[in-house]
């Protein structure tokens, strides 16, 4: 069993950062792959990111690439996600989950989600 708390959204100007946090309960964290998703309203969940269990392996969604950056604490049971040069479009509630069971962009595959965390970016 894996719980799940974001922490970090907030109000930002188009252009400018935030850094959201996930941290995570249980003993095998260091076991799961993680991902973070968004879903703006009236929109499906949407991939952002996604990290194999080590953080060596990383996926990113088109539109977030090389804008923002997942990384992952295994001792502190963190995954962080830095995100530079925000958009107007990149407003949404972003989830983190854990433990993938199939197609890591699929919002289906992962077990464990946390309650979400609004970012929204003005212009």
């Amino acid at each position: 069993q894996v719980q799940l708390v974001e922490s970090g959204g907030g109000l930002v100007q188009a252009g400018g950062s935030l850094r959201l946090s996930c941290a995570a309960s249980g003993r095998t964290f260091s076991r799961y792959a993680m991902a973070w998703f968004r879903q703006a309203p009236g929109k499906e969940r949407e991939f952002v990111v996604a990290s194999g269990w080590s953080g060596g392996s990383t996926y990113y969604a088109d539109s977030v690439k090389g804008r923002f950056t997942i990384s992952r604490d295994n001792a502190k049971n963190t995954v962080d996600l830095q995100m530079n040069s925000l958009k107007p479009e990149d407003t949404a509630v972003y989830y983190c989950a854990a433990e993938s069971h199939g197609t890591y962009y699929y919002a289906g595959s992962w077990g464990y989600w946390g309650q979400g965390t609004q970012v929204t970016v003005s212009s």
